[in-house]
């Protein structure tokens, strides 16, 4: 079993910047992606617009690019799907092996950086997948200025939705908001700042049924929750915010989360030593490419600081066990 220094979960934005960053601090790196195709959420975007020096690349482009520099470094790749991680503890004092357990392979390190992301949570309507970045969007703030002066809607009733439509509401010439029950649950000062807004208008007790359209989204199918009754609204957009479910089944019970995220801050350091999670998957304020590239430079930052103690633990270990004639 070959041993690195490094493990990347995971080749999105935040995964193959850790690539990068890795490959240039000269660490024995392995990245694993469960896809066919590095990328992540960003190859289902049709143009990103807020990526800094690349502005209006296409997202399947982008996350070619990303994939791209990784390779051209050196970085490998491995297909296989983790199911679950275990820390194998040394003799040294803070040190410790990971262990990845994937379908194909077990992978052993000494870090590990958990760059799994998230899913957004569809609405399973008929439509969605196929005129996903097409129209229909998980992202106001990624996408949002697509639809300047033109009518969109935002499926949902919480925080985010309530966000969305704000956002929105300030380019779009109408913003409707779609929800299935007949009061939102997003904070009361988010409802008030949309109220306030005159071109937002909300649809209550009310689900999607379709969403319509040759090559962009034209119309939805609107259903009542009450009465059954269908009716039709146009649109040029619809924006999907229903939750998202961060990546983290197969770390759960290992590292301290919350909500499902993995607990991390700035210096994507989780509660067990070594083991560091960028971009999506991990507690933050703010889910776009250019937030998850960073995660993954501060990530492989934190894994150096950590290897460096570690490699100096390893050392001393295996001092005394060459002057007790024991090897650890």
């Amino acid at each position: 079993m070959e041993k690195y220094d490094l493990l990347i979960i995971g080749s999105g934005p935040a995964g193959l910047s850790a690539a990068i960053y890795a490959q240039r601090a000269r660490l024995n790196t392995a990245v694993i992606e469960k896809e066919m195709m590095s990328g992540g959420q960003v190859l289902t975007t049709m143009d990103v617009d807020n990526y800094p020096g690349l502005m209006g690349i296409g997202g399947f482009e982008l996350g070619m690019k990303f994939r791209e520099h990784a390779e051209q470094l050196g970085a490998v790749f491995i297909e296989d799907e983790i199911k679950e991680l275990q820390v194998q503890e040394t003799s040294a004092p803070k040190g410790s092996w990971k262990q990845a357990v994937g379908e194909n392979g077990t992978y052993l390190a000494k870090t590990i950086i958990l760059a799994s992301g998230a899913t957004h949570r569809m609405l399973g309507v008929s439509g969605e997948e196929r005129l996903r970045g097409r129209g229909v969007s998980y992202c106001a703030t990624c996408d949002g200025a697509f639809f300047r002066n033109k009518v969109t809607a935002v499926v949902g009733g919480g925080d985010v939705a309530l966000e969305d439509a704000i956002f929105l509401s300030r380019m779009c010439s109408k913003v409707y908001v779609i929800h299935r029950r007949n009061e939102l649950r997003g904070a009361k000062i988010l409802q008030e700042t949309m109220e306030a807004q005159e071109n937002i208008e909300v649809i209550w007790d009310t689900v999607v049924d379709a969403i319509e359209g040759d090559d962009q989204v034209e119309n939805l199918k609107l259903k009542s929750v009450i009465n059954g009754q269908i009716r039709d609204l146009q649109v040029q957009g619809v924006f999907i915010a229903v939750g998202i479910t961060p990546n983290s089944q197969a770390f759960k019970g290992l590292v301290a989360m919350e909500d499902g995220y993995i607990k991390a801050e700035e210096d994507c350091a989780t509660s067990v030593p070594g083991i560091f999670a960028a971009g999506d998957v991990r507690t933050k304020s703010l889910r776009q490419v250019v937030t998850a590239a960073a995660d993954g430079a501060n990530a492989v930052t934190s894994a150096e600081r950590y290897l460096a103690r570690f490699g100096r633990e390893e050392s001393k270990v295996q001092q005394r066990g060459e002057q007790t004639g024991r090897v650890t």
